[in-house]
């Protein structure tokens, strides 16, 4: 993990010393697309604002990316000052094309949290507060502060996004297209502030095809099709390089296969600056300081967060007050009361009942988490490179979402009691019958943190529902009982949470001796049919459902583990 720097006191000088990057006869392959680089080397100075443009496929992302070392090299080298790239941390802002902060919560709050998160440990929280109002003052945010995210131009969203990285005063800022989708003024803006940042000694380097944003910055690094170089100097011998008027005529020329000659372009300085490069001392490493917040307290902050969007979401809090209103309407449309009097009991009816109970559960944790990961991967990834663990942020989502699923559950089975769709029975009863619906809901919560990890976008998510809902209803063994099923389906039965849950609901309510004891015409055959469904104890349901619960998160934090680690094909 890297070791974080210091933080300033609120009110000291912001000026950094911003760090001189050297790209080295770079060559980068990529898998599935070739040579994006081909031998590109050239010098962004430090403190300077420099921007990479080029036609669409250049390899502008992955040039900045190799820069930023986020990308290895296939061959050559990058040069932070000389020595091996800045590892991710407090020295180092990256902003990519996403927006790399939530939404839903206020702009100052988001940045606190981001705060807290990214400075060490032991950062009183009014320093971090401090901290963040300098950042939106110099941002030009302060009167914005108490906006939802969501709600801000796109301009200010970009800010809001700078604003997160300039928390730790990173002493090189990369941005990949930071400008696209802005209006010119909003454009304009930002690069203003870019280049403010940049003289107070911040190393700025960002991705454009905004045709405006090149005279605005204090060196140009132009690649032609194929990923070479042809182009580094400053903006205002641009044109002249390539005998062009227009900068528009300047992209025609390269995507003709004009390259300004070395001498001109500057590309021609790299075995200089490589041979200086060679001579100059190894800058010595940033003093080391307290780490950043540990697991522990990482997970309480990311629990604290992750409740604040929960609430805000409009479409969670739907989800969490609808879901149960649904199933109970569902059970007082399709159940009669009484189905469970031990004097004529409808074996039918309450088959049906402790089924429905438990893809109820099953339902709610699967609705629940199935958006709770996809929505906000980008601003996982960019908290990852700043030290962010994956398993306090599983953890997080976890015990901040059970509890709420633990309420739905209890309310779900109070109101079936009190609308006689559940047999009267003692608090042993109901605990065990609340105790499986809860531990199938958490099962069914990883599995949907598990598929919100693995898709790429929230409409791939929603998608997933039916197909993680059906299996579940037809292997049950409530439509057709697992000891009648095939080979096939009574294999298939052992992976289906919903299948231990219902099992351990009808030994609860102890199917077998209603049926058996209620004189029932249907309840010999029907208990036959079932064999010993439900003569296991409930325990051994509630142990399957925990190691499901387990493994699927699991493979959650394997995910997202892989899915964080290869961001920017590191």
């Amino acid at each position: 993990m890297p070791t974080p720097t210091r933080p300033r006191p609120t009110g000291e000088p912001t000026r950094v010393d911003g760090v001189r990057l050297e790209s080295l006869h770079v060559i980068q392959d990529v898998r599935g697309a070739g040579r994006v680089l081909d031998d590109v080397s050239f010098e962004a100075p430090a403190a300077r604002l420099t921007v990479i443009a080029g036609s669409s496929g250049a390899g502008k992302t992955v040039l900045l990316e190799t820069l930023a070392g986020l990308r290895p090299a296939t061959a050559g080298s990058v040069r932070h000052d000389g020595a091996e790239p800045l590892p991710p941390g407090p020295e180092f802002g990256f902003v990519p094309q996403e927006d790399v902060v939530h939404r839903e919560l206020p702009l100052r709050q988001t940045l606190v949290h981001a705060g807290r998160l990214r400075l060490p440990s032991g950062t009183p929280v009014e320093a971090v507060a401090a901290r963040v109002d300098d950042v939106l003052a110099a941002l030009g945010l302060t009167d914005r502060a108490a906006t939802r995210v969501g709600a801000l131009s796109g301009g200010e969203r970009k800010r809001a996004c700078v604003a997160a990285e300039l928390l730790t005063r990173p002493r090189v800022l990369f941005l990949d297209e930071p400008t696209s989708g802005l209006d010119p003024v909003s454009g304009a803006a930002l690069l203003a502030t870019l280049r403010e940042l940049a003289g107070n000694g911040t190393t700025v380097v960002l991705t454009t095809h905004v045709l405006a944003d090149l005279p605005r910055c204090d060196q140009v690094v132009f690649l032609a099709p194929g990923g070479r170089l042809a182009y580094a100097g400053p903006p205002d011998a641009l044109r002249a390089a390539f005998g062009a008027q227009t900068v528009e005529e300047v992209y025609a020329a390269v995507a003709g296969g004009a390259v300004a000659p070395p001498a001109r372009s500057g590309a021609g300085s790299e075995a200089g600056s490589a041979a200086g490069s060679a001579q100059r001392a190894v800058p010595e490493c940033p003093e080391a300081v307290a780490p950043g917040p540990g697991a522990v307290r990482q997970w309480l902050l990311l629990t604290r967060r992750t409740a604040a969007l929960l609430v805000r979401n409009r479409l969670s809090v739907a989800v969490l007050a609808g879901s149960p209103v649904m199933i109970v309407a569902m059970f007082a449309v399709l159940f009669r009361p009484g189905a469970f009097d031990a004097a004529s009991p409808d074996p039918g009816t309450t088959t049906m009942i402790m089924f429905w109970i438990a893809f109820g559960a099953f339902f709610f944790g699967l609705t629940y988490g199935l958006l709770q990961i996809c929505t906000e991967l980008p601003v996982l990834r960019r908290e990852f490179l700043a030290g962010l663990r994956i398993g306090p942020y599983v953890a997080a989502k976890l015990t901040t979402v059970l509890p709420v699923l633990a309420v739905a559950d209890a309310l779900l089975l109070a109101v079936l009691r009190a609308l006689d769709r559940l047999p009267a029975a003692g608090w042993s009863t109901y605990g065990s019958l609340f105790v499986t619906s809860v531990l199938a809901s958490a099962a069914a919560l990883a599995l949907g943190l598990l598929t919100s990890a693995a898709v790429t976008e929230p409409g791939q998510a929603t998608l997933m529902l039916p197909l993680l809902c059906f299996p579940q209803v037809l292997f049950s063994g409530a439509f057709v009982p697992v000891p009648r099923m095939a080979l096939g389906g009574r294999v298939i039965s052992w992976a289906m949470t919903n299948r231990w849950a219902f099992e351990a609901l009808g030994g609860a309510v102890r199917l077998p001796a209603l049926w058996r004891d209620g004189g029932s015409p249907m309840g010999p055959p029907l208990l036959a049919s079932y064999g010993d469904s439900f003569g296991h104890p409930a325990v051994r349901g509630w142990v399957v459902l925990v190691g499901f619960a387990a493994v699927f998160l699991g493979g959650t934090w394997a995910v997202l583990v892989r899915k964080c680690r290869s961001y920017g094909g590191r």
